[in-house]
């Protein structure tokens, strides 16, 4: 017997049609997702650019015209003279030196007691979170307010808190009728000097104070059970890791204290040597009405204001590239 096998039928051929393959996606697809996730911001780009930099190469046409206002048909070119004039200008200098010594000292002052201040406030007491915020309203203030405050409720000759506290004070020593001293006329440039103080003290112990909380805890813990007292844990830990946050304080304070003008202008109103550069070129501008050279002292303030912030942006850029790091 024999036994047929019939072979199976060959599967029918697949009728769907092929997958289209997507393109690789070009430069040109790249670079137009790229502009739609940048285009919300445009407007915002446009108004920054119209506000801030179109007012400066404004500012920088003007400082090479030798212009005042009240001679305005006698407007002519100058060229590079009214930048000369800002650093052979015998009130100019002195008020460049005026501006660095008054953010000298503001700073450093600010950076020490605002250290002492975050130091109290990392220890645990009761009553802590009230004390933080009384400690942080100085800077809250309008800085005309504040300035407003030293001046009469403080500096006041007749009814001034400080001088009440020095008839206090010599009356300890049995000291009656003591001379009051007119703090602004004998100090004038101390009393601008403390008013800012206190008012960005605040600012640095804030800093501070961040740095101080994001030390690693168990290093110093470890430190402690060595045997470390309290001032070689500061000395050798805790100080050099507030090494980038105190550069910090001083960088942005010195960026905002080098630009006062509130506190000059309420307190003295740029007299008995207190003109800082700001001040100056408000006189420069308003008073004496030439515009070329006021323009030049304020590009001159301007430049140096972003050397210091380019420091300042890179110390930044130090503390979030190490926190990434730690994290």
């Amino acid at each position: 017997m024999s036994t047929s096998v019939s072979a199976a039928p060959p599967a029918p051929p697949d009728q769907s049609p092929p997958a289209k393959s997507r393109p690789p996606a070009g430069p040109r697809s790249g670079k137009a997702r790229a502009w739609g996730t940048r285009a919300p911001l445009l407007p915002a780009l446009v108004f920054l650019i119209a506000v801030t930099q179109l007012p400066f190469v404004a500012t920088l046409f003007i400082s090479l015209f030798d212009w005042n206002s009240l001679n305005p048909d006698a407007r002519s070119f100058s060229g590079l003279e009214n930048y000369g004039s800002v650093f052979s200008d015998a009130d100019l200098r002195d008020s460049v030196f005026t501006t660095m010594l008054l953010t000298a000292t503001v700073v450093i002052v600010s950076v020490v007691l605002g250290l002492l201040l975050a130091l109290l406030l990392n220890q645990r007491f009761a009553g802590r979170g009230l004390v933080r915020t009384l400690l942080i309203t100085p800077f809250l203030l309008v800085p005309v307010s504040a300035a407003l405050l030293w001046k009469h409720v403080l500096y006041n000759p007749e009814y001034g808190l400080l001088n009440g506290g020095w008839a206090w004070f010599t009356g300890l020593f049995g000291v009656e009728n003591a001379s009051q001293p007119d703090w602004i006329s004998d100090m004038p440039l101390l009393a601008v000097e403390a008013s800012l103080v206190w008012q960005w003290t605040p600012f640095m112990m804030l800093i501070l104070l961040a740095g101080l909380q994001s030390r690693p805890l168990d290093m110093m813990e470890a430190a402690r059970l060595d045997g470390a007292n309290a001032w070689q844990m500061f000395a050798f830990l805790t100080l050099p890791h507030l090494r980038r946050y105190l550069e910090l304080g001083v960088l942005l304070g010195s960026i905002y204290i080098v630009q006062n003008f509130d506190a000059v202008f309420t307190i003295t109103a740029g007299g008995l040597g207190t003109a800082n550069l700001p001040y100056t070129i408000y006189q420069t501008f308003y008073q004496a009405h030439e515009y070329g050279l006021a323009s030049a002292a304020g590009v001159v303030v301007v430049i140096g204001t972003i050397v210091i912030a380019t420091f300042a942006l890179r110390v930044v850029s130090s503390l979030f590239s190490e926190e990434a790091r730690r994290a």
